[in-house]
């Protein structure tokens, strides 16, 4: 991807419903493209200006205020492309649709520059949106590392501002796949419970915050083995680490899972030798984006995609349904 170079100017003025607004939620409100960690970023550069003063993500517009943000052209001159293999399940000229494998990182970050889904795609698509800044270019949204499953990734800067606006909008159908530990009861429910930073641990993501934001996901079960349970996990906001949060919350965290879940210690309060070294021989948290719907940004049509079970947790389900029988 060629480097770009300058800055784009972009001004607008505070209207009567947006009175009191802090300025990250107004831009972002404004600019589907621009997340409130970018906004976050531009602003503390000194790139925010409200009526020609700088300002910080938190002030409160006020109605007739002038906004300025600048943000910087998209260069990429770090991320080298790399000829790493990718399954592609639909390409056209706007988007493509990806299936990720587990320990693959979406996108270069400090002291991580190579193997990622961005290097990848820099090699196999010359054409790439620039929205997504210099290390993530076309990046729409993304997979934990140890997630697979499907991502849609924008070729175009029109692309990339439609799909970041059906996924603001949250009309953006994503399903996963995930096997969780324990005999679930119930055959389908729903967990509304808020998720934001954890009040003790940074790094991680808690129900429990006192600043968590509204987050829905719907479950239903697809198959029971016992001492696990498949599940199909339909998000319809899309908080970081929002499935494993709240199926842990709920007392069935997902196997695999050491952050959210202490896996290895239910498994080692296992009994059933047999069920607990296969869970065991899994490698990472069970979790596969496995449906994956949205509206084509350019010609309008819906497109779902769907991906079968990976090889990894496919083998597992194997084992467990013949344990059961």
């Amino acid at each position: 991807m060629a480097d770009h170079h300058g800055e784009q100017r972009a001004e607008m003025r505070v209207n009567g419903r947006e009175n009191g607004l802090r300025v990250d939620v107004f831009l972002s409100g404004r600019d589907p493209t621009l997340s409130r960690s970018h906004i976050k970023r531009i602003a503390e550069a000194g790139n925010v200006l409200v009526n020609g003063a700088r300002v910080k993500p938190g002030h409160r517009v006020k109605t007739g205020d002038s906004i300025e943000v600048i943000k910087e052209e998209a260069k990429v001159y770090m991320v080298e492309a790399e000829d790493i293999p990718l399954t592609i399940v639909y390409e056209d000229s706007a988007l493509l649709v990806v299936d990720k494998p587990f320990g693959m990182v979406v996108h270069p970050a400090a002291g991580n520059y190579r193997g990622t889904l961005v290097n990848a795609l820099l090699f196999h698509c010359k054409d790439l949106s620039g929205i997504g800044g210099v290390m993530r270019p076309g990046i729409v949204h993304r997979l934990d590392k140890n997630t697979s499953g499907l991502m849609v990734v924008a070729k175009s800067d029109r692309a990339h501002k439609g799909l970041a606006s059906q996924f603001k909008q949250r009309c953006v159908k994503k399903i996963y796949k995930t096997l969780v530990h324990g005999d679930v009861t119930e055959d389908e429910g729903v967990i509304d419970l808020p998720v934001g930073r954890h009040p003790k641990d940074r790094k991680k993501m808690s129900t429990k915050s006192t600043r968590g934001r509204m987050s829905l996901s719907r479950w239903c079960v697809s198959e029971r083995f016992r001492v696990a349970t498949l599940l199909d996990v339909e998000i319809k906001t899309g908080r970081t680490h929002q499935i494993r949060v709240h199926l842990n919350a709920v007392g069935y965290p997902v196997v695999g899972d050491e952050v959210y879940g202490n896996s290895k210690r239910r498994l080692n309060a296992m009994k059933e030798e047999i069920p607990r070294n296969v869970l065991r021989s899994l490698k990472r948290q069970a979790l596969h984006a496995g449906t994956l719907g949205f509206t084509h940004p350019v010609e309008e049509r819906y497109m779902e995609f769907s991906s079968a079970l990976p090889e990894d947790m496919h083998h597992v389900c194997t084992c467990l349904r013949s344990f059961c029988a």
